[in-house]
């Protein structure tokens, strides 16, 4: 399973004349369907994760946003002092939870640079889940274990991330065949925008800002085969599943945006680091015995500032919010906004007769003036949604489990964003969010494009009928059955 974050699916066209390696052999056997979408509304990494190997939407996972991930200072990380992390919020079964109980000798491998995308894949599997600490070393959480296996500390050893120091990032090809305009100074806030991208000449800040550099996917994909060779990954008889989540692609989408020349170099990259990674996995292991699913986690929106589109803040609405709340006698703590999720505590409105529908009252009052936004929906309306005419409703339905609602949901234009510390982002329930590649490769798939609408929660179910077993609880996905052989 190979989830690479932030991956637009108009990438793969965009720049696929210049794509020899890894992704242009992906797409030449896959089937590919060209309508998937991650199908809820915060489309963040932590959702998004979370539902390619379980199936199911936020509503079932329980992971609703990056926020409330994985993070807790309960299991503390193994050697770094990091904050922890662990699946402890995930609810439910992923597919490797199906195969160890059809059998017990399965085993699953997931390495990445972020934390939530290493350990929600699997869910709440204590398997082997490595991801990168910063400190320019990977590790992992006493949730899986009390100490790293020697085959991670001797990757560790190796330093590779601290040889960067005093290099830098240059285009992969003559800078002709870039299109784009290299000197776009909105692009990074201003700094460090135009190639050569330097590294720092201290090693172990190379160590810690190499997440920021297309290297970091190579490094990552450098692990995972060392793993699939140290656990014996795939020797069988048994289903063994490797996970990697390749993170690189949403650090400089979210520092240049989708449109930068630096964007077109990491795609050009990405394809590189996975051909040699598939080389020497097709090289130790039997291709004909090995299943590839590759999509994202979610899309992204081009830099406002260059498409006509806002920074939207909502301070003044939350305020309005919490005025209501104090007037009435209230906690105004209790009114959060996060994510376009309102939230109020009905426990602690104070006791003059304040209710929830006056708070959120105030809020949309306010909110509904506000430049770019689309929507302001109370949850309890939703009930009455169209959801096949009204994709908005139906994600933002897709998105909290019963005891986790919000009182109202905030949806802004197309385009628009949160007024957040980077320069492009998403996390909407539209299109160039939504919108991922969704790729089968493997004897039982019938290489093609279709045109059928998929989402990310049908990968889990068709894994699971091209490899004969049962889903341990009820999915939100289906099986793509126009993807197989007859």
């Amino acid at each position: 399973m190979v989830t690479v974050d932030q991956l637009r699916p108009d990438y793969l066209d965009r720049y696929r004349s210049q794509l020899n390696a890894g992704l242009a052999r992906l797409l030449k056997d896959a089937a590919t369907f060209t309508d998937a979408h991650q199908d809820h509304a915060i489309t963040e990494t932590a959702p998004g994760h979370a539902s390619t190997l379980s199936g199911r939407f936020p509503r079932s996972t329980g992971i609703t946003r990056n926020i409330l991930g994985v993070n807790t200072d309960s299991f503390p990380l193994l050697g770094v002092q990091d904050l922890g992390a662990a699946p402890d919020r995930f609810r439910g079964t992923t597919l490797v939870d199906w195969l160890t109980a059809a059998d017990s000798k399965t085993k699953a491998l997931s390495v990445s640079h972020k934390d939530r995308a290493a350990i929600l894949p699997i869910g709440r599997s204590k398997q082997q889940v490595y991801w990168y600490s910063g400190k320019g070393a990977f590790t992992t959480s006493s949730w899986y274990a009390d100490s790293l296996p020697a085959w991670v500390n001797e990757f560790n050893a190796r330093r590779l991330p601290q040889r960067f120091a005093g290099q830098f990032w240059e285009t992969l090809l003559p800078a002709a065949q870039y299109p784009e305009r290299d000197s776009v100074p909105i692009e990074n806030f201003g700094r460090n925008f135009l190639f050569p991208h330097p590294f720092p000449a201290d090693s172990n800040r190379a160590a810690s800002l190499i997440r920021l550099y297309p290297m970091m996917d190579e490094l990552t994909l450098q692990l995972a085969l060392e793993g699939v060779k140290r656990l014996d990954l795939g020797k069988g008889p048994q289903t063994d599943v490797l996970a990697i989540g390749l993170s690189t692609t949403d650090l400089v989408g979210h520092a240049f945006g989708p449109q930068s020349r630096e964007l077109h170099d990491q795609i050009l990259r990405l394809d590189r680091y996975l051909g040699s990674f598939l080389d020497s996995l097709f090289t130790i292991r039997d291709p004909a015995r090995i299943l590839i699913a590759l999509t994202a986690d979610h899309g992204v929106y081009p830099i406002p500032e260059l498409n006509n589109a806002l920074r939207v803040s909502m301070d003044p609405a939350v305020q309005a919010a919490r005025d209501t709340v104090k007037a009435g006698g209230g906690d105004t703590t209790i009114v959060d906004l996060e994510s376009g999720a309102l939230f109020i505590d009905p426990a602690k409105l104070g006791t003059r007769g304040l209710t929830v529908d006056r708070v959120v009252n105030a809020f949309a009052g306010v909110a509904k003036k506000t430049p770019g936004v689309l929507r302001v929906d109370r949850w309890a309306d939703f009930a009455r949604a169209d959801t096949t005419k009204d994709y908005v409703a139906r994600r933002w339905l897709h998105m909290f489990p019963d005891d986790m609602l919000p009182a109202a949901t905030v949806t802004l234009k197309p385009g628009s964003m949160w007024d957040y510390p980077v320069v492009a982002t998403h996390g909407s329930p539209h299109e160039l969010d939504s919108h991922v590649p969704l790729l089968f490769v493997g004897p039982p798939f019938k290489p093609g494009r279709y045109k059928t609408f998929a989402r990310t929660v049908d990968i889990a179910p068709t894994l699971a009928r091209a490899l004969g077993i049962t889903p341990g609880e009820r999915l939100d996905g289906r099986v793509l059955d126009e993807a197989f052989h007859p």
